[in-house]
């Protein structure tokens, strides 16, 4: 653990002082129960006492439960120290995650073909000015209503988006996924038992009034969709398809990505959530990812695949790989998807279980990304466009938009 967290990034003192609370936990809790136990003995013997020893026996036993009391308290102290620091510490990285910052992952492997703009005759515009172009997007009356990194999708854009969700949906039904709608709000042990409320809670909206919190992504209510339940190993794996709106406060990101729809606050997004045994995490990660790859590959888009590096994983994730799509007027590779194996970090946190005949233990979970819908609203204007500010529509949406092939530019 120690190595884990000196890998992210992290304080390594952390670990030391959580083997600190832990040994004060148990012993407390061992001097609790010693002293129980006399105080029971006692109890025993004061009826069986002359009057003479009576009196001793007593004042004992006032002693004792004034020890007793002590002891109780120095253990409930001792437990909630030791879980405040639990709930501190990242998972346990995987051995194979490369070491270092978000500079550092590892490209494992590119698809498709990247346009040659130039050679077509023409510049590509950015995503915006397309989605103005086809009436498609409005920020500026998104400001004027909600203020920045807000936006409205109007006309085509909103069907964009309905079209993105139900081939998405499509896709992950077919793949044996339940489709959930899930809530946009979550109780405090759900957002933390899921880890949001360690290094990414500046980034998450607090309604204090009613101590609830905006989801940044339907994978908390899926996590915690089996908080305190024991789950029979039959059942596994159990796959959720979740589709919400996800509020991110984007803490940090000042002067990044301020044109446009690509880093906003609101946002709808698909999202692949599993549960499977702990020796299954690793083969389920790889069957999500070639889920993403799926998807991507049906929008006809150009996209690397990154093993994420350490100091880059969220305190979940165990290990992380993105999926990430050209956009041409960037001229760079930008995150689209992404899937964690997270292992017992979010189960253990949860109380969730599987049941394997007599035995009762923790289980894994792992999360992906299938469709954040403004980005890849992003990624499908620019990549698909033609020189007269037109966009090719993708065939897997075709049936999903009356059938159209080809978005057209609106009247001024």
């Amino acid at each position: 653990m120690r190595a884990s967290q000196r890998a992210r990034g992290e304080d390594v003192a952390l670990v030391d002082a959580l083997l600190s609370a832990d040994e004060r936990r148990r012993s407390s809790g061992v001097r609790f129960d010693e002293l129980r136990a006399e105080q029971k003995q006692l109890g025993k013997l004061i009826p069986k006492a002359s009057a003479d020893e009576k009196a001793e026996l007593l004042k004992r036993a006032e002693q004792l439960k004034a020890d007793v009391k002590a002891a109780d308290a120095e253990r409930d102290a001792a437990d909630t120290e030791t879980q405040e620091l639990l709930l501190q510490l990242g998972n346990l990285v995987h051995p194979d995650v490369p070491v270092g910052g978000e500079e550092d992952f590892v490209t494992l492997e590119t698809h498709g073909e990247i346009r040659d703009f130039t050679a077509e005759g023409f510049e590509p515009k950015d995503h915006l000015e397309l989605g103005q172009l086809l009436g498609a997007i409005d920020v500026e009356r998104g400001a004027k209503v909600s203020g920045s990194r807000f936006y409205f999708l109007t006309g085509v854009g909103a069907l964009l988006e309905l079209a993105l969700v139900n081939a998405a949906i499509a896709q992950a039904t077919a793949a044996g996924f339940t489709p959930m709608l899930t809530p946009a709000l979550v109780r405090p042990q759900s957002m933390a038992g899921t880890g949001f409320l360690g290094q990414a809670a500046q980034d998450v909206y607090h309604l204090d009034k009613d101590d609830l919190y905006l989801v940044g992504t339907s994978e908390v209510p899926l996590a915690a969709y089996h908080m305190d339940e024991i789950i029979d190993a039959e059942r596994l794996p159990l796959r959720y398809a979740g589709f919400s709106p996800c509020f991110r406060r984007e803490a940090g990101s000042h002067g990044k990505d301020t044109r446009g729809i690509f880093r906003v606050h609101q946002f709808d997004k698909v999202e692949m959530f599993t549960y499977v045994t702990p020796e299954d995490s690793q083969a389920e990660h790889q069957r999500l990812l070639e889920w993403e790859k799926q998807w991507l590959t049906s929008l006809e888009l150009p996209f690397r695949v990154i093993d994420v590096a350490t100091g880059d994983l969220g305190s979940s994730a165990a290990r992380k790989f993105d999926c990430e799509a050209w956009i041409p007027t960037q001229g760079k590779y930008r995150e689209l998807t992404s899937t964690s194996d997270c292992t017992e970090f979010q189960s253990r946190r949860l109380q969730i279980r599987v049941r394997e005949g007599k035995q009762v233990r923790p289980l894994a979970t792992l999360n992906g990304t299938l469709c954040a819908v403004p980005r890849t609203i992003v990624a499908i204007l620019e990549n698909h466009q033609q020189a007269d500010g037109s966009v090719r529509v993708p065939e897997v949406l075709r049936p999903y938009l009356g059938g159209r092939e080809v978005l057209e530019p609106v009247a001024k």
